[in-house]
């Protein structure tokens, strides 16, 4: 099964996406995470990453694009990927279908995770306090989430039209969010 969780930043993503990894054995292919680890690892492109992303913006397609690509035929090898951050683009997305069908495979189910832009906010502070993520700035945050709502919006009916979209309200408690995840993707399209 190879599964979208859809949402902006801090919706929750990451952690429900760590529950169906642990539960479903599925590989969870973060965006997030893989430039985490490229900006720690300290290469230029890592460097180039923690530049756009301390100022807010998202970074290029091409690069987001070639880090998929390069561990998604082990996570298919696993029994499928959760997409947690990808694709954030219609171009992205078509990208995402053909690297897929190169395989044999893909999409199975979307979920989008509805949640309250300000509630995402006081998350998010809360977080920057315990954790001290850069991306977490709540200044960061709302260029991020601005990002998110102005440039994935299109993919809401890119889905839709497709019969793979659910909406998950995301405001609920993990375990309320989880429930809803798994009755939505008990029946993939």
């Amino acid at each position: 099964m190879n599964l979208i969780l859809f949402g902006p930043p801090a919706a929750g993503k990451g952690t429900q996406a760590k529950r169906l990894v642990n539960e479903r054995g599925m590989v969870q292919l973060s965006t997030g995470d893989m430039l985490r680890e490229a900006i720690a690892s300290g290469s230029e492109l890592g460097q180039e990453c923690q530049a756009i992303m301390s100022r807010g913006e998202l970074v290029s397609d091409a690069i987001v694009i070639a880090l998929i690509e390069a561990q998604l035929k082990a996570a298919e090898d696993a029994g499928g990927a959760i997409f947690d951050g990808f694709p954030r683009t219609i171009a992205q997305a078509e990208s995402l279908d053909a690297m897929l069908a190169k395989l044999g495979k893909k999409i199975d189910a979307v979920v989008r995770l509805k949640v309250d832009d300000a509630a995402l906010l006081a998350r998010v502070s809360g977080r920057f306090a315990d954790q001290g993520r850069p991306d977490d700035n709540p200044e960061t945050f709302k260029t991020r989430l601005d990002a998110y709502n102005h440039n994935t919006a299109p993919l809401l009916p890119y889905y839709d039209q497709k019969g793979l979209l659910t909406e998950v309200d995301g405001m609920g408690s993990i375990h309320d969010v989880a429930r809803a995840i798994d009755e939505a993707i008990a029946q993939p399209v």
